[in-house]
């Protein structure tokens, strides 16, 4: 079976290291277990093909990044579902989460957007909720911070102590979801 996992952010060096491209950490990080690179596509994202793991039964996998900025993720990918003619049960869409707790994570299938942008436009574009998403605990601003401008801002150094065992734990989440299925990975991740 093939999977199209796509990490959520924003391109250019400014967004890189914000709360709003942990999808695009995540995705970094599971191309290099891949071993591979990145190059541009004609759907406006960088995608990676490749297998996760060896043998018969590793599953294709192809990773992108949308370069379209978060509000029009969609775009591009429905744009990528078309082309690997992939149906929404085969996507996997990793996005920050103000909602969970830092270094938390959360696995679903389907749902609202809870006013995120990024799977506001994904929905539009597929027709439907109907795919699965690894959910990155960022937590909530503290004080008086408007959450449009707390998700662009990068994370705090107590946060950065514990941030790339997050990418790894969001990374194998995913995997998870590929070989396991949803309902173990639910009882493996969600916290």
């Amino acid at each position: 079976m093939s999977w199209l996992v796509v990490g959520l952010g924003n391109p250019g060096n400014e967004y890189s290291a914000t709360r709003h491209n942990i999808g695009f950490q995540v995705a970094d990080y599971l191309a290099a277990q891949v071993a591979g690179k990145f190059s541009k596509h004609k759907s406006k994202a960088e995608v990676l093909e490749g297998r996760f793991g060896v043998g018969v039964d590793a599953p294709k996998i192809i990773i992108a990044k949308p370069q379209t900025y978060m509000n029009d993720s969609g775009k591009s990918v429905v744009a990528l579902r078309n082309f690997y003619q992939l149906s929404n049960s085969q996507i996997i869409v990793i996005h920050d989460e103000l909602d969970i707790d830092f270094a938390k994570i959360r696995v679903k299938e389907g749902g609202g957007d809870n006013g995120h942008n990024g799977l506001k436009s994904l929905t539009q574009s597929l027709s439907g909720p109907d795919y699965f998403r690894v959910r990155v605990g960022i937590g909530r601003p503290v004080g008086h911070i408007d959450a449009a401008d707390f998700v662009l801002q990068g994370f705090s150094n107590i946060e950065k102590k514990s941030l790339q065992d997050l990418i790894i734990k969001a990374g194998d989440a995913v995997e998870s979801v590929m070989r396991n299925g949803l309902g173990r990975t639910q009882q493996d991740f969600n916290e």
